[in-house]
């Protein structure tokens, strides 16, 4: 398996990896990809499925005229984005890649196909670009979960071959473990050692550095915000306010460390319902499990080295990350929350185990708990916003993925259902799901929510 660490975890902005990351991404590479811009009189895109189901709520909109403005996920500012949507809007006109101006009409150029869905993916988008000659470039694209793009050719092709040949070669967690036993190395470890097949230590360890500053940024800045999320359902949020009220020491129960741990999650999740700056961990949807559960370890868990703790946390979260995206899928709109919710928790625990010493087939079980708990989940936020059930869904799952580390450490690492066959499973789950389960906001939660809040106004 040829994925990068760093292809999981992604620096990007909220609310969501693949309604808007990934759409994001993928504008920006189509005008890259097309011949004679300079030429470009119109560009039109439109929007299938999921993408236009829920789009507006998860700002897939804004994010498609921002990749169209040559904006990147990981360097815009967030602060940034209202001003910029705003001058396209009102002037009517937007500077392709920042260099090409063109006519621009949001009305008549971003079409929204709510009843279609493109072949390949829930999450289709169609970009066609005319010049002055009459000439016309047109591609497909798929956001396919995590911020990971496919065009219509690459999506359900066969893998390329890997670029570089790695050290531990794996598509299932049946090969690491083998892996592991020919070489007594540890997953962390063997990650460590494909990662440095691409870069070197100095860089790798940085790249992880920097990922979990971000998360623990991320956490800080939600645990001081106060105030009302944008979208319309008038949530306010709680991370902050709850946190002063544990800092209180004459209320203090046995089960606060968990309860702040929850708060972490949700203070990340509340940054990204915002459009803040977050980690893909490994979708946004899910972004406030994996940081939350580091930041345990590393402050509630006292670690003698708390450095290679989290980059041992980090490595192994990823590769069951890749396995999870490899053979079922990380994306809301193919196979509902399970595959981000579940995932990350898993990730999360995976994580925990190898940062606390556990052997590599205690990592598996955590792993295998951390999703076989979440299998059916759906996904059906309200309103297409990264809000409800999301934000406290995240709290949820980081103490979930805390109480399956502590089971596996407490084993010996023999379990009866294996990560691969949970994976396989939460795989065929996701697709006899229901569509209306799976990020279009319409069926379960999403839907009696909204019923009972009208019939009661």
């Amino acid at each position: 398996m040829d994925m990068r660490v760093f292809d999981l975890f992604k620096i990007g902005i909220g609310p969501s990896s693949s309604h808007t990351v990934g759409p994001m991404l993928a504008a920006r590479r189509f005008l890259l990809e097309c011949p004679a811009l300079e030429q470009a009189v119109r560009v039109q895109v439109a929007l299938y499925g999921s993408l236009a189901l829920t789009g507006v709520g998860h700002a897939t909109d804004g994010a498609v005229l921002l990749g169209l403005m040559g904006e990147t996920p990981q360097e815009i500012a967030p602060e940034s984005v209202a001003a910029k949507l705003a001058a396209v809007r009102s002037g009517g006109r937007i500077a392709l890649l920042g260099q090409h101006p063109v006519d621009f009409d949001v009305a008549r150029d971003l079409l929204w196909f709510k009843q279609e869905s493109l072949p390949a993916h829930p999450n289709g988008m169609r970009f066609s670009l005319i010049r002055k000659d009459g000439s016309s470039s047109e591609a497909v694209f798929y956001s396919v979960g995590g911020g990971f793009i496919c065009s219509a050719g690459e999506l359900g092709a066969p893998l390329p071959p890997a670029a570089v040949a790695l050290p531990y070669p794996f598509d299932t967690m049946a090969d690491l473990l083998q892996h592991g036993r020919d070489s007594g190395l540890r997953i962390a470890a063997m990650l460590r050692a494909n990662e440095q097949a691409h870069c070197s230590a100095q860089e790798l360890d940085a790249g992880l550095d920097r990922i979990w500053g971000v998360m623990h940024d991320c956490i800080a800045s939600g645990l001081l915000v106060q105030g009302e999320l944008p979208g319309g359902l008038h949530v306010k949020r709680r991370a902050a306010a709850l946190w002063h009220t544990a800092q209180d020491p004459a209320d203090v129960l046995p089960h606060d460390a968990l309860h702040r741990v929850s708060l972490y999650a949700m203070a990340v999740n509340e940054q990204n319902a915002a459009g803040g700056r977050v980690v893909t961990a490994p979708t946004n949807g899910a972004a406030g499990i994996i940081p939350a559960v580091l930041r345990y370890y590393a402050e509630d868990c006292h670690p003698s080295d708390p450095v290679s703790g989290v980059r041992a946390f980090l490595l192994t979260a990823a590769a069951i990350g890749m396995l999870c995206k490899r053979n079922a899928s990380i994306s809301g709109a193919e196979i509902g929350c399970q595959g981000e919710v579940g995932v990350a928790c898993a990730m999360a625990a995976a994580g925990l185990v190898a940062a606390l010493g556990g052997s590599n087939e205690q990592i598996e079980n955590a792993a295998e708990i951390g999703i076989e708990h979440h299998l059916g989940l759906t996904c059906d936020p309200i309103g297409g916003l990264v809000q409800i059930p999301c934000i406290e869904r995240n709290g949820l799952g980081a103490v979930k993925a805390i109480t399956a580390a502590s089971l596996a450490l407490k084993g010996d690492g023999t379990h009866y259902v294996s990560l691969d066959e949970v994976i396989e499973t939460m795989r065929q789950t996701g697709a006899d799901m229901q569509a209306k389960y799976k990020e279009t906001s319409l069926g379960g939660l999403a839907i009696h929510a909204v019923t009972v809040n009208h019939a009661a106004c």
